[in-house]
């Protein structure tokens, strides 16, 4: 009963973190750069900053979760996360405002995904991926519930007063969620273990070839299907959608992720690691490839993008359940910070780089010729990720 009461105490604070720390920002963007007068890059770079600030934090807040469980550091994570919030929405300047997103990626670091998947991973063992897919089901619905409930905000409120409504609903839903909600008694697996042999578990795995090539296949991946995604409107409209039409197919892109994620788990009980990885990451090269090259018409164009969207959801999953398929959840939290890392670094710089890339090439189908490539690559590379039997399933 307790592991379930935390998997639906993480569903509503992913759902809620997600929106305010995270989806909030693009729809307020616009707002923000025109009541401030401060340029969209620079703004926007605010933003990234907090992504590039949680990977690199992930790590070691992934080591205390490990240690000491997930209610305190979700706790305390949610208590930064309403400071943060409060802080956005008091900032005189861009530079206080970029300080308020670092404080906001320590958050997320100590909030979002990494941390969720960490306790179920922990909690549910042999049943995490059903744990996680309901997990991933539900807060892959915040930014259908977030985006326009922040938009209708802005239309009643300025964008500083948008923000501390966001910083009351943070506070009343993520404290005392993670707080009450995340009392599950926490495996002793890793407090048994020696510390020089759990870390010395954890420098092996890191280090072994099998992690390192998912970890750059994961950030591979992470990058172009970002871009993509990202960059989806802009190729639509020239392929003669109009604007309203793309938005949609956006839309629909982002609901196809529940569709992949239902579909994962039946393939991983069917699927090695390796294989599914290989599969998954080809499948999201070919749906890339597609959706530049299909020139239409505008219903094929839709249906591509949905696609997108599936291959999007199902390599949430893939890379969640990546660790702990391959070597146990011993370690997990430290494991899972170091691979999602440059993942997330990858996603900060997505937006940018896929601008610059589409700038270099010419167009955006050219620009998702070279995603297509870069997730090519990943998929390449991805097979290399098999795990010798004596060094697999450490501790699951």
């Amino acid at each position: 009963m307790s592991r379930r009461r935390a998997l639906a105490a993480l569903c509503v604070t992913q759902v809620v973190g997600w929106g305010v720390l995270y989806y909030s920002f693009p729809v307020a963007l616009p707002t923000i750069t025109a009541d401030t007068g401060w340029s969209g890059p620079s703004t926007t770079a605010a933003f990234s900053l907090a992504l590039v600030v949680a990977a690199l934090v992930g790590i070691p807040a992934g080591r205390a979760i490990d240690r000491y469980g997930p209610r305190p550091i979700m706790t305390i994570g949610s208590v930064v996360g309403v400071a943060a919030t409060l802080g956005i929405a008091a900032a005189p300047t861009i530079g206080w405002f970029a300080a308020a997103w670092v404080v906001a990626g320590l958050a997320q670091a100590g909030t979002l995904y990494a941390a969720a998947f960490t306790a179920l991973t922990r909690w549910y063992g042999p049943r995490r991926t059903h744990a996680l897919t309901v997990l991933t089901l539900v807060a892959g619905l915040s930014s259908t519930i977030f985006a326009p409930a922040t938009a209708a905000l802005l239309d009643h409120f300025g964008w500083r007063q948008t923000y501390l409504v966001l910083a009351v609903l943070l506070a009343v839903t993520t404290i005392p969620g993670h707080a009450f909600g995340l009392t599950a008694p926490w495996p002793a697996h890793d407090h048994t273990a020696h510390p020089r042999r759990r870390n010395g578990h954890v420098r092996t795995v890191a280090s072994s070839r099998a992690f390192v090539c998912l970890t750059v296949a994961s950030a591979l991946t992470a990058f172009a299907m970002f871009a993509a995604t990202i960059h989806l409107i802009p190729l639509l409209t020239d392929r003669g959608l109009s604007m309203s039409l793309a938005a949609w197919a956006l839309g629909l892109s982002g609901a196809g992720q529940l569709l992949g994620r239902v579909g994962y788990a039946p393939l991983s009980r069917r699927t090695t690691p390796r294989f599914r990885s290989v599969a998954i990451l080809a499948g999201g090269a070919a749906t890339i490839a597609t959706v530049g090259l299909l020139p239409g018409p505008a219903a094929a164009l839709v249906a591509a993008s949905i696609v997108l969207g599936i291959a999007r959801g199902a390599f949430t999953l893939l890379q969640s359940t990546a660790v702990s398929d391959r070597w146990g959840i011993a370690g997990f939290g430290t494991l899972y910070g170091i691979l999602n890392a440059p993942t997330t670094i990858a996603m900060a710089v997505a937006p940018w780089a896929g601008s610059a890339i589409a700038a270099a090439v010419g167009s955006y189908p050219a620009m998702f010729t070279v995603l297509t490539a870069i997730a090519g690559a990943a998929a390449v590379v991805a097979a290399g990720t098999a795990v010798p039997a004596m060094h697999a399933r450490h501790g699951s």
